[in-house]
């Protein structure tokens, strides 16, 4: 219901996508779209349509994926939201091409809300949910949250000996401030002022200025995993956020044998680099 993101699917521009509709409309002679904003909503005849239209395209897209594999030969797709690929795929990709040289891998950036079911990849990574019956879903690990800095900025504006001391310090935001105020929930505080403090839409663009020391970021600390390791982060408060929450990797049921064999090698990568989280979920919530 997105004409930019139907834009971005095709690759044309927003206005190619309005102006093939219209086309679409005059060829059947009625309405298909009900028009509001920059959004659309289906008309009852364009549900009608979509109903009976969208296995029939997915069925050519698994034809034509299909026939490709066999032309082309042992091929895997793999889509991943940026803050796991560039941490922990990408960086640790050359091990499994060396147990399979002859595979061809393609890795893209995927959307948090990415269905792997309405895609053309093998694996989907993300923390996203599909409880589409063709999909299996396994957990990497937990996403829970805990601030950090670098020891650059410990040393500067530290040490930081309660929440109180935290929240008043120069915070970073990913994306909103409500990471923060749920953080603020977690460790008792009762917010008086409003949040401040820059918002990186981006999560990698957070990560770089929390490394910089810029501040202090609400981050997962599995996926710093390394940089906590190495020293180059410090974990500043054992009170977390997102400790019920975690990431996934997704195949498809009927997945090749090359698809469960990177499923089974990335599972078992992430589980030998994780940084355990402290406590149980009473214990990490307890504020200091």
């Amino acid at each position: 219901m997105s004409l930019s993101r139907a834009g971005d699917e095709l690759h044309v521009t927003h206005a190619a996508v309005s102006h093939q509709m219209r086309n679409l409309e005059d060829w059947f002679g009625t309405p298909l779209f009900q028009r509001h904003g920059r959004g659309v909503r289906l008309t009852p005849t364009g549900e009608q349509l979509f109903a009976r239209i969208s296995p029939l395209l997915s069925g050519i897209t698994d034809a034509c994926g299909a026939v490709k594999k066999t032309c082309t030969g042992a091929s895997l797709s793999v889509g991943c939201i940026p803050s796991i690929a560039t941490r922990w795929l990408v960086p640790n990709l050359g091990k499994f091409s060396s147990q399979y040289p002859d595979v061809d891998i393609r890795v893209v950036y995927a959307h948090a809300d990415e269905k792997l079911a309405s895609s053309n990849l093998d694996v989907l990574i993300t923390y996203g949910e599909d409880h589409s019956k063709d999909v299996l879903t396994e957990q990497l690990f937990s996403r829970i949250n805990k601030p950090v800095c670098s020891p650059h900025f410990m040393a500067q504006r530290g040490p930081f000996n309660g929440p109180e001391q935290i929240i008043a310090s120069d915070l970073l935001h990913d994306a909103s401030r409500e990471g923060w105020k749920e953080w603020s929930t977690a460790a008792g505080l009762k917010l008086t002022k409003a949040l401040s403090g820059p918002i990186y839409q981006d999560f990698n663009l957070l990560a770089t200025a929390v490394i910089a020391g810029h501040g202090i970021g609400l981050c997962p600390i599995n996926v710093f995993s390394a940089e906590i390791r190495r020293g180059d982060l410090v974990v500043v408060s054992e009170v977390a956020t997102n400790d019920d929450k975690g990431y996934v990797i997704m195949t498809r049921r009927d997945r090749p044998r090359l698809g469960d064999d990177f499923v089974r090698w990335f599972i078992a990568e992430t589980k030998s680099r994780q940084v355990e989280a402290k406590g149980s979920k009473r214990t990490a919530r307890r504020p200091g």
